[in-house]
């Protein structure tokens, strides 16, 4: 599967939840959810200027509710509560139910991917360098307790005529493991080249069902990717890490005849052109054959010859 997935739709009914809550009939679905759309482009609209992260919406037959999360809530209360109340006057005048707006704030915005796409738009406004801002922006997710980041920007960069992208990634965001809490944001940069689009990534965790305890026994979790990184580290590899490991080493087999031995030049058991046989190999183990010691032949004694006396002739 490609990364063609939105990582918060991915997770919905999961560990996410709907960003729009309401229930009606089939014929009048198409008019609550255009309803829906409108509410969040106005809202958008309006307050563009206040790092706004999330809408989330909760209707009944008579009663809208909004949750609007903000990193800066002081811009869209407004003075005495100003903004909100018109606000809350305008949305009734678009779908005629009473409204109740709820405004949350962003305790950490280095943390929220949709506020860190808008503050890299912002400095690629200003003309800021693209690589610049996204290693800003990494490290300071990094330091804020994130366990993984990636940024990818695309478009004209630095004014080029060919347009390109460019990713920036530390730490882990496992993008399929469903479990993991990964918040995606996307907004575009307005510049005099062109639209610049900014996708971040941020990995906040993982998230375990209800009751969850780890491994019976208190035993640590053996991961794939963990396994991977201790025989890249060389360390040691279980399961099926260490079956591919323990492969590595051999030789291909000839046809069920044993794996294949080949020695150097000038090596003991080494094939010599013209043998016509193959003597022991030097790595093989000695044979337990007694050892027998070569006959050696018979000493023979020297005999001691006496000298014979000439005898006298008669005549």
């Amino acid at each position: 599967m490609g990364q063609k997935v939105h990582p918060g739709g991915l997770r919905v009914g999961v560990i996410h939840d709907w960003k729009s809550n309401w229930m009606v009939s089939k014929k009048e679905f198409a008019g609550a959810l255009l309803e829906d759309i409108k509410i969040r482009q106005h809202i958008l609209g309006k307050l563009a200027h206040a790092g706004l992260s999330d809408i989330l919406i909760r209707k009944d037959k008579q009663r809208i509710t909004v949750d609007i999360y903000t990193a800066r809530p002081g811009i869209v209360i407004g003075k005495s509560g100003v903004e909100v109340d018109a606000l809350r006057k305008e949305i009734h005048a678009m779908t005629q139910k009473n409204v109740h707006i709820n405004i949350n704030e962003i305790k950490r915005p280095e943390l929220d991917a949709k506020l860190v796409a808008q503050s890299i738009a912002e400095q690629l406004q200003n003309r800021v360098s693209f690589r610049r801002a996204m290693k800003r922006s990494l490290a300071s997710a990094i330091r804020s307790g994130a366990a993984g980041v990636k940024v990818q920007c695309s478009g004209r960069l630095g004014g080029s005529e060919m347009s390109r992208s460019e990713q920036y990634s530390e730490g882990r965001v496992p993008l399929h493991t469903i479990r993991a809490d990964i918040d995606y944001g996307f907004t575009e940069a307005r510049t005099p080249t062109g639209r610049i689009g900014v996708k971040v990534w941020i990995n906040k965790g993982e998230i375990m069902p209800a009751g969850y305890g780890g491994i019976p026994g208190g035993g640590k979790e053996t991961r794939l990717g963990d396994q991977d990184t201790a025989r890249r580290r060389g360390g040691v590899t279980e399961g099926l890490g260490a079956s591919r490991e323990s492969a590595r080493g051999r030789s291909q087999d000839r046809e069920g005849l044993g794996p294949v031995r080949r020695g150097k030049p000038g090596q003991r058991g080494a094939a010599r052109p013209g043998a016509r046989g193959r003597g022991p190999r030097a790595d093989a183990p000695a044979a337990d054959v007694p050892a027998v010691e070569p006959e050696t032949p018979p000493v023979e004694t020297p005999v001691e010859t006496q000298p014979v006396e000439p005898t006298e002739e008669k005549s």
